[in-house]
């Protein structure tokens, strides 16, 4: 970010023309002027951490940025980039014609460029698919040495792509796919629309083709064989992905496309497996505030969940309508579970998890609304499985704009929810908000894991964490177990965020939390560390995803 820079308070950027930069700024400033003033004044009264919050959302989002970022930061990876190629590796481009050649000649233009001559390109199309050129395919797939990259007509390779590509090849022997970021190029060789893409994320790949076509892999004569009958890219793209270990990911753009696909945001309903659902027990920490439990416990009741336990946990509340309705409450038949003294989030949930007997936990506070019924059965079946730890769902401010889908580590040098604030409707940064996926860690607004896991790790930590970052902190031990945190937008709440007990704007509290933010720095280096679900070129100042600047 130009205003972010730590080394002077200059309102351009000399490392990009002086023009460029005044027009990001100028378009940040019709995006939002009261913001963008607003940022200007604590950037002038010294207060940099706070400006660069509300200067990285703003220029991020102006229509210049990627340009500004192409002069700024790529320019100089691509000035390092050698044009000898790795002597070990061949790389065989392969372009797909099989769908029309407009664009071929771009394509084959960009090769030259590339760093990487060994091998001659080989273009495909319907009348060679079982012609010689697929028996010259299937005879260099036979060398370990021998990579494809997979390319439509009219997309272009980056300078230096192909040599980078084989040195990280190199470099990777138990790979069996490797794939870069990408841009959108259009017939003039104007650039747009950066995907800064997530290290290897398969739930997401499910729903959003984000490799093929941005990407070199190893392939054999049984998966080329696939070509004729199932279609070139995606497929072998696909089968290449379940070959062996993880995708590596290249977080540079190394492709310039015409197209690529788009998000399959999944509906919303489902055929629910039939069969026992594991036992459940949803647990609501109160204090007063009626009207917001009243909201919970009534969409709880509503849930079409088989296997619900409902435990509320009043930490001691003093109202009479409180009182009298907990007391109605336990008459029904929920479960109340009184803890007096100090509100201690994670002690408190850590009495209620160690006395269930359930399989499952559902960690969800008192001032979340319920929309659909079918919210806990989303959460649960991805919980169970064996590789998945806590799992959290789409929450939303009363307006319907984002408040969480999901958490990015390091951000704010802490932990921030991400697509924070993304409008209703909104298709948002391709669509992820939209998508179920791994991720770092999940709010406990609402979050779901299975008690034995919970345990397993010893649940919430109370000592460092009793409020906030308690469970940052859980999903991060969790993954370090194998256990990933995974995010299900199909389980959409509303989140009355922190009404229930109030803003941390006390002297004490303040402090307290200060304690728990460096907690969590000392812990998990987040003021350090690169969240493997976000990019090293996204801003990590802003919730939303933006341009890095």
């Amino acid at each position: 970010m130009v205003a972010g820079r730590k080394n002077g308070a200059r309102a351009l950027d000399i490392g990009a023309p002086l023009w460029l930069s005044a027009r990001v700024h100028a378009q940040a400033f019709r995006l939002a002027p009261l913001r963008y003033l607003v940022a200007a004044f604590w950037w002038c009264r010294g207060y940099r951490v706070r400006a660069r919050n509300y200067f990285s959302s703003l220029l991020g989002q102006a229509p210049a940025a990627y340009q500004l970022w192409i002069r700024r930061v790529e320019s100089k990876r691509v000035a390092d980039r050698r044009t000898s190629c790795a002597r070990q590796v061949t790389i065989v481009p392969v372009i797909d014609c099989t769908e029309g050649r407009d664009g071929l000649d771009e394509t084959l233009g960009s090769l030259g460029d590339t760093g990487h001559t060994t091998a001659r390109p080989i273009v495909l199309d319907a009348r060679n698919l079982t012609a010689g050129t697929m028996d010259d395919m299937r005879q260099l797939a036979g060398h370990p040495g021998v990579w494809f990259c997979l390319i439509r007509p009219g997309d272009r390779l980056a300078t230096g792509a192909l040599w980078l590509y084989s040195r990280i090849a190199e470099r990777e022997t138990d790979a069996s796919l490797i794939y870069a970021d990408d841009d959108l190029i259009d017939a003039a060789g104007r650039r747009s629309d950066p995907h800064f893409k997530p290290d290897w994320n398969p739930e997401l790949f499910e729903h959003h083709d984000f490799i093929t076509g941005a990407c070199i892999f190893r392939a054999n004569a049984t998966l080329l064989d696939l070509i004729a009958e199932r279609g070139l890219c995606a497929q072998l793209v696909a089968d290449a992905v379940r070959q062996r270990g993880a995708p590596v990911h290249v977080r540079e753009i190394l492709h310039h496309r015409r197209a690529r696909p788009g998000p399959r945001v999944p509906a919303n309903s489902s055929a629910w497996k039939q069969g026992d659902w594991p036992s459940t027990t949803v647990i609501v920490p109160t204090r007063n505030k009626l009207d917001l439990l009243r909201t919970c416990v009534d969409g709880v009741s509503r849930t079409s969940y088989p296997a619900l336990h409902l435990l509320i946990i009043d930490n001691g509340s003093d109202e009479p309508d409180t009182l009298a309705y907990l007391d109605q409450l336990e008459q029904s038949g929920v479960e109340v579970l009184r803890i007096a003294g100090p509100f201690n989030y994670a002690a408190m949930n850590n009495a209620a998890a160690a006395g269930c007997a359930s399989e499952y936990l559902c960690f969800l506070n008192n001032d979340v609304e319920i929309l659909e019924t079918d919210w806990l059965r989303w959460l649960v079946q991805e919980a169970v499985r064996p590789d998945i730890g806590a799992v959290g769902a789409r929450l939303l401010y009363p307006d319907h704009s984002v408040q969480h889908a999901g958490v990015v580590i390091g951000m704010g040098q802490a932990a921030g929810h991400a697509h924070r604030f993304e409008r209703q409707g909104a298709f948002g940064y391709f669509a992820r908000s939209q998508l179920p996926q791994r991720v770092s860690a999940v709010t406990a607004a609402c979050l779901v894991v299975a008690r034995e896991k919970f345990l397993a790790v010893g649940g919430f930590d109370e000592v460092n964490f009793p409020v906030a970052f308690n469970d940052v902190d859980l999903c991060l031990r969790l993954n370090e177990r194998g256990w990933q945190s995974y995010y299900e937008p199909r389980a959409t709440l509303i989140h009355h965020e922190s009404k229930s007990r109030g803003k941390d704007k006390s002297k004490a509290k303040r402090a307290r939390f200060a304690g728990e933010l460096e907690a969590l720095k000392r812990r998990w280096r987040t003021d350090e560390i690169r969240d493997p679900f976000h990019h090293p070129d996204l801003s990590r100042d802003c919730e939303q995803f933006v341009i890095a600047l």
